[in-house]
């Protein structure tokens, strides 16, 4: 063995030298190339030189070479070397290649420069070889083991990746970063997780499952969280006290999945809107100086209803466009949103009433009558506030149908007796009933035959009346029995009223005498018609309530027509009304009785003294006598529609 170690170290020996002679020459020759294809353009390389010097340095040298042909040679100053030499007839390019051969030089050609400097062999590298990470995956049970020891992040990624067929991402920021942890038979993505955790390094999986490790961020540090899980946070920032009053507090915020957990202390607004946005990775505009501190203690919460519930009674706000933030005073044009309402069962007029001026602030709200819509212009946080509280009061109003049901009973009893006599224009002819009651006209031959009959015995002779004369006989008794049902049906929205009114119309005249003095004096009669109402007027206010029943505000007024008036006089009436609060099931029957109204009149007339006599005052008056009585009933039914 000893032997073959010897042999090889001699032909390592005889063959070093030879090798060495072979690179000299190949440089020596890409030098003659280079030179000779310099020569093209600079004919001074090919001039003939005369040269005898002994004992000069080669700045010296080369200096008088320049010069005698016109070359720009350029000396590196490190060079100490003395040059003995005797040329004739030689060419430039041949000299210097002489020199750097026997001087060990290096030749350099920038345009027509020429530089000679000393040569510096290049040094050699040697091969490298990587080491040897020990990496395992388990792809059956999907297990991770590795033993790192202040290791290259990125070459372990590199076999971790190659090994398990998953893809692992190392930015360029941590290719100098060297990790040390020891892992058995651990899951995949929790010794990935404890790696970045052990070399305070975090780990984040992407939605298209590729593992990315990412150097902490500012102000970040690991930390165990109330799930054992590794997580990241942001350190608390300390306070400081400036001048009399205390500047504003820390904060801490700590990320869990998709949702924040935020410690603040009279910190400023733009801090937080800065630190969480950074925190979730999102992308974001500021469009204004965001003022103001705010103190908050909050777990679990999305990074948008964070910032609705922050912005909340500020002038900020913000707005969502394409995945990107947009934040700033919410008057701001970018941040304002158009919302058009359509309401299903309200009118925009009474909606407006019932919005409190404190939502409306800050908000431009436009009506559509024609379309029954709202146009909301303003801030998104607080146009979905409004819209929800719209939603809350634009509910489906009940309509309710009211069956009005009227029935008038009236009973009415006239007894009229008399004898009247007078004497008319013209002849009288008897004329009149006797059976139904007794209704007779006598004419005067009616009447001297009665007189006639009654003096017949001679002993009485009362005579004749004239042709002209009229006896009338009353023995009238008259029973009246009358019912009137009307049935109107009304409809109305729920807390509205409805009025019903049924009623007649009677009218009397009135005479005025006008006497206009002149040369003629003239009297003009005039006559007007007035008119007197009768009605019956129902008003009815339904209110439904959660559990189908119905309250009923009712308000009746009866006025009626009584006695009979005299001529060209106003008709006599009388009026009843009454209010009342009621409570029914939907579709139950509501009886509303006991309007009851009873009417007597006596009415007589005759000759003075006689009419009063007993017996004597049937032949010398007439007397009507008239007895009456009403009853109205209202019967009301309710029924509750929803449509």
């Amino acid at each position: 063995m000893k032997k073959i170690i010897i042999l090889l170290l001699c032909a390592f020996a005889l063959l070093s030298p030879a090798k060495a002679q072979q690179e000299k020459q190949a440089r020596i020759d890409l030098l003659e190339k280079k030179l000779v294809g310099l020569s093209a353009f600079v004919p001074g390389l090919k001039q003939k030189v005369q040269v005898g010097l002994s004992g000069v340095s080669i700045q010296e040298f080369l200096r008088a070479m320049a010069q005698s042909n016109q070359l720009n040679v350029n000396v590196d100053p490190m060079l100490n070397i003395k040059v003995s030499s005797n040329v004739t007839n030689e060419n430039a390019l041949n000299i210097l290649l002489f020199l750097a051969k026997n001087y060990d030089l290096d030749i350099n050609v920038i345009g027509s420069i020429i530089t000679v400097a000393p040569y510096t062999a290049p040094v050699v590298k040697p091969v490298y070889v990587p080491k040897d990470i020990p990496v395992n995956y388990n792809a059956a049970a999907g297990t991770l083991s590795l033993e790192l020891n202040n290791d290259s992040l990125v070459n372990a990624a590199r076999k971790i990746s190659r090994l398990s067929g998953k893809n692992i991402v190392v930015p360029f920021a941590l290719n100098g970063k060297m990790v040390t942890g020891f892992f058995n038979d651990a899951p995949f993505e929790t010794a990935l997780e404890k790696l970045a955790y052990a070399n305070e390094l975090k780990m984040v999986k992407t939605s298209d499952n590729v593992f990315v490790f990412q150097p902490l961020g500012e102000g970040e540090e690991l930390y165990i969280n109330g799930d054992k899980n590794t997580d990241v946070r942001r350190n608390m920032k300390p306070l400081n006290n400036q001048g009399n009053g205390a500047a504003p507090g820390g904060f801490n915020i700590d990320k869990k999945g998709k949702l924040l957990n935020i410690n603040a202390a009279n910190t400023p607004i733009a801090d937080l809107v800065k630190s969480a946005a950074e925190e979730m990775g999102i992308n974001y505009f500021l469009y204004s100086e965001l003022k103001g501190n705010i103190s908050t203690k909050v777990s679990d919460m999305t990074f948008d209803n964070f910032l609705t519930a922050m912005f909340n009674g500020t002038e900020y706000t913000y707005k969502v466009e394409n995945g990107i933030y947009l934040i700033g005073d919410r008057r701001l044009e970018g941040l304002r949103r158009n919302k058009v309402l359509q309401l299903q069962y309200r009118s925009v007029d009474t909606v407006m009433m019932m919005i409190p001026m404190e939502l409306r602030k800050g908000l431009d709200i436009k009506e559509f009558k024609e379309q029954n819509t709202l146009l909301l212009s303003g801030a998104s946080p607080q146009i979905a506030e409004i819209e929800a509280y719209i939603k809350e009061l634009d509910k489906l109003v009940p309509m309710v149908l009211i069956e009005v049901t009227l029935l008038d009973i009236r009973k009415g009893h006239t007894i009229k007796t008399g004898i009247t006599a007078g004497l008319a224009d013209s002849v009288v002819r008897t004329q009149g009933q006797v059976l139904s009651g007794v209704d007779l006209t006598l004419g005067s031959g009616s009447v001297n035959d009665l007189l006639g009959r009654i003096g017949s015995n001679s002993v009485f002779n009362i005579g004749k009346v004239t042709p002209n004369f009229y006896m009338k006989l009353n023995a009238l008794e008259a029973n009246n029995n009358a019912e009137i049902r009307q049935v109107p049906k009304l409809a109305t929205l729920n807390g509205h009223t409805a009025n019903l009114s049924i009623g007649t119309t009677r009218y009397y005249v009135t005479k005025t005498q006008n006497v206009f003095s002149s040369v003629n004096t003239q009297t003009v009669f005039t006559e007007q018609f007035n008119k007197v109402d009768a009605n019956l007027s129902v008003k009815i206010s339904p209110v439904v309530s959660g559990d189908d029943q119905v309250t009923l505000r009712i308000a009746v007024e009866i006025s009626d027509f009584i006695g009979t008036p005299p001529a060209n006089a106003p008709p006599p009436t009388s009026t009843s009304k009454f209010e009342s609060i009621i409570r029914a099931h939907n579709e139950d029957m509501i009886v509303l009785g006991g309007m009851e109204r009873t009417e007597k009149s006596e009415a007589g007339s005759g000759i003075p003294l006689l009419s009063r006599i007993p017996v004597l005052k049937w032949l010398f008056s007439t007397r009507e006598r008239t007895k009456s009585k009403v009853i109205t009933l209202v019967f009301i039914k309710p029924t509750i529609i929803y449509q």
